[in-house]
């Protein structure tokens, strides 16, 4: 009886511990953040994002929290900005900061290692791949070099849509 007691006891404050750690370092995650509705314990903000459209939620959301808010998507946090001053100061003053982009896996296993212009954060690396791609690929002359090619790969797209679908009355 004295030992059930004992080990109760023990566990409960065991349990409060953890629960007072758990509570100093989720405030302590959020002190720099904009305002946010409650977020489910797991899935963050996701259950927001079924109920309309994306933009008329983010809209209402905008209405009650302001121009900027946070919303926590599983373990990303992201800060909304809805108004066109905070968006122009965000990315006046910030720009490198909101030009880089989160470490993913799947950049790691996809994105080489996040060395592929879609992956890769702002840097050195970032704008030689910019600049290449700007000037080898989607330069006006390289993309009038390839229209044949591309005229002809839609040509065969839409034949094959035309094929598939449900107007065909042949």
């Amino acid at each position: 009886m004295e030992f059930s007691l004992l080990y109760s006891s023990l566990s409960l404050v065991i349990f409060l511990v953890a629960f007072k750690l758990f509570l100093q370092i989720r405030s302590s995650n959020h002190k720099n953040h904009p305002p946010s509705p409650r977020a489910l314990p797991i899935l963050g903000h996701l259950h927001l994002l079924n109920k309309e459209p994306l933009h008329r939620t983010l809209h209402a959301l905008s209405e009650k929290y302001g121009s900027v808010f946070s919303l926590r998507f599983r373990s990303r946090n992201v800060i909304v900005v809805s108004s066109p001053s905070a968006a122009e100061e965000c990315l006046n003053k910030n720009d490198i900061v909101f030009a880089n982009r989160p470490r993913l896996i799947m950049g790691k296993y996809i994105g080489y290692n996040t060395t592929t212009l879609a992956s890769s954060s702002y840097g050195d690396h970032w704008r030689n791949l910019h600049r290449i791609s700007a000037v080898e690929i989607f330069s006006s002359s390289r993309l009038n070099m390839f229209l044949g090619i591309r005229r002809e790969e839609i040509k065969i797209l839409l034949e094959k849509l035309y094929g598939v679908s449900s107007f065909n009355l042949e």
